[in-house]
């Protein structure tokens, strides 16, 4: 967080200059009035203003940063592009390029550490309540998962109805989990549950007592 301390014979001044030496808009900084400054009285006794800028935090050019850090130290041949919206406290980024693939890495792991990465930067610098939400996308990757999980928990329930006995599905990141238990919450003949500890929990399909 870069603050500034600048003088001028009157308050504007001195924010005119804060600004042009930050390169910077007002609607990028905080203000703070040191001193108000004083024209003295018959000239003599005057006074600058003093003024204290400090540069608002820019999730949204941090993160930038942050991923253009990563592509060039892995040497991969992928752009992204951010959707940020401060109103909504939301920001998506769609990767695309050759290497998008490495990107998604296996079953999502690589676009899920990316995500979390992202929202550690994006609220560094945030206090309040109205944290950033990161979603990171590849391709498409996310819904073409979601309908794979769909899919897939349609058909584990079958399975465990026409077996008779619970099916537990192979280790899942929570929101692939949440998407499961979504997807068969009103379903009549089972239920689900989770067991075990990230990163290996899993989810159960159990026949309905």
């Amino acid at each position: 967080m870069r603050v500034l301390e600048k003088s001028g014979k009157t308050v504007d001044d001195a924010i005119k200059a804060s600004l042009e030496e930050l390169g910077v808009t007002v609607d990028q900084v905080d203000i703070e009035i040191i001193d108000e400054g004083s024209k003295g009285l018959f000239g003599f006794g005057s006074r600058d203003a003093k003024v204290r800028v400090t540069l608002k935090y820019d999730a949204e050019k941090e993160v930038k940063k942050f991923l253009k850090d990563i592509i060039r130290t892995l040497k991969l041949n992928v752009d992204f592009l951010i959707y940020y919206s401060e109103l909504e406290s939301t920001m998506k980024i769609e990767f695309f390029g050759a290497n998008v693939g490495f990107i998604i890495g296996h079953r999502g792991d690589v676009l899920d550490s990316l995500q979390y990465l992202c929202y550690l930067v994006a609220n560094k610098e945030r206090t309040d309540d109205k944290l950033i939400h990161v979603v990171i996308d590849a391709e498409n990757y996310r819904e073409k998962r979601e309908m794979t999980l769909r899919n897939l928990a349609e058909r584990m329930a079958k399975k465990a109805v026409s077996l008779h006995k619970n099916v537990v599905l192979e280790p899942m990141a929570p929101y692939e989990r949440k998407i499961i238990h979504e997807a068969l919450q009103n379903n009549p003949s089972v239920e689900t549950y989770s067991i075990g500890e990230d990163p290996h929990r899993k989810v159960v399909i159990a026949l309905k007592k």
